[in-house]
């Protein structure tokens, strides 16, 4: 969507299109003068408008997380908890967010369903009962503030041609997730920083185990063990990680030994290295160092 208008309630009206509490106040319609574009990708929009009036605005979405950057030399931003630096993007999940120019300003912002947003953050850390929240308004660093502004412009940059891929958007939208989620204050960082799980293993890993100790015979790799849990690749060794402090390959490296380790006990197999490749060792010394590990002795058929 692109237009320009000087009409203050369908300004007002295509804002709340994205964001439903945005308002608009103290506007001087004298000069006012609005430029918008917006692009939609999958559950997230990409806002970017240029607002030449005296305004005073206010945000404070339901279900959505909100990232904003009001770029104008006398921008004014604030919140019931703090005075905010008009410098650097902001993100609220609900906090009221307002805003003063006295003549122009360009807005940038990014709108995640919320729903959609924790869904996603509980695929790529593996915590199953996330619950994404912002835990503060500003970003950690003036630098994470400048890599958000960076990867809105070329996001924007990128998806001004009609013709992107589906497939190649879908990532813009995981990207502009994940950098947001690295660059706020989050439950989604506090959960990557969470030390190891000593409770019981979340769904996803427990899942992924399963897979494993079903599969171990077969040239599974890690991301199929990934994709059999519904996550990504990283947030299969961020959950494994966290719960049991031990990588994806870890644990398909032990599933295969112990299945090597019942065949050479039930002698199911002509030689030691038969029973090796069978189970994905290719080089039999480096079986052989890894049985011996694990299972104190080297390993060998009965005798018959």
């Amino acid at each position: 969507m692109q237009f320009t208008s000087r009409d203050i309630e369908q300004v007002e009206s295509t804002w709340q299109q994205f964001v439903p509490s945005a308002t608009l106040q103290d506007v001087d319609p004298r000069r006012f003068r609005f430029d918008w574009r917006s692009v939609e990708v999958g559950m997230t929009s990409l806002v970017r408008y240029e607002l030449t009036a005296q305004v005073h605005s206010r945000a404070e979405p339901d279900d959505q997380l909100l990232v904003c950057r009001v770029e104008a030399p006398d921008a004014r931003l604030w919140s019931d908890r703090q005075t905010l630096d008009a410098g650097q993007p902001w993100l609220t999940d609900g906090t009221r967010v307002e805003a003063r120019w006295d003549r122009s300003a360009h807005v940038r912002a990014l709108v995640f369903d919320r729903a959609s947003a924790e869904a996603a953050a509980r695929q790529i850390t593996g915590d199953d009962g996330i619950e994404l929240k912002g835990t503060g308004l500003a970003p950690h660093s003036a630098a994470d503030g400048a890599r958000w502004e960076a990867m809105f412009s070329y996001i924007d940059g990128a998806l001004a041609d009609d013709t992107v891929d589906p497939f190649v958007a879908a990532e813009f939208e995981r990207h502009a997730l994940l950098l947001t989620l690295h660059s706020f204050p989050t439950t989604f960082s506090e959960a990557l920083r969470r030390p190891a799980q000593r409770s019981a293993a979340p769904v996803s890993v427990r899942r992924a185990l399963s897979y494993i100790d079903a599969n171990a015979h077969l040239p599974i790799t890690i991301d199929d063990i990934a994709a059999a849990s519904f996550m990504s690749t990283r947030g299969l060794q961020y959950a494994f990680r966290r719960a049991l402090d031990m990588t994806p390959t870890d644990a398909l490296r032990r599933a295969r030994l112990d299945g090597a380790h019942r065949d050479l006990r039930a002698g199911m197999g002509a030689s030691v290295a038969t029973v090796a490749r069978r189970w994905g060792f290719s080089n039999s010394s480096r079986f052989a160092a890894a049985y011996r590990d694990t299972y104190g002795m080297p390993p060998t058929l009965p005798r018959s």
